[in-house]
C-alpha cells in the first residue's frame, strides 16, 4: 500500500471511531511511544480531539517503522 492510501484508510477508519472506541485504542496503544493519558482527561476532552490523539500516535509510529 502506498503512503497516501495509508493515510486515506487510517484517517478514514479513526474518524467513524465511537468515543469509547477511540479511548480504548488510545488507552491501549503499545509501541515505543509510551501514551500517558487518564481516563478523566480523556473522558473530558471531545471525540475530535481524541480522534486527533489517536491519529497522531498511529502515524508518528508508522514512520518509525
Amino acid at each position: 500500500m502506498d503512503s497516501r492510501s495509508y493515510l486515506e484508510n487510517t484517517v478514514a477508519a479513526i474518524a467513524t471511531l465511537s468515543r469509547d472506541e477511540a479511548k480504548r485504542r488510545i488507552m491501549g496503544f503499545r509501541s515505543s511511544i509510551k501514551l500517558d493519558f487518564t481516563d478523566d482527561y480523556l473522558d473530558a476532552i471531545s471525540l475530535d480531539r481524541l480522534r486527533h490523539i489517536l491519529l497522531a500516535v498511529v502515524l508518528t509510529c508508522k514512520g518509525n517503522d
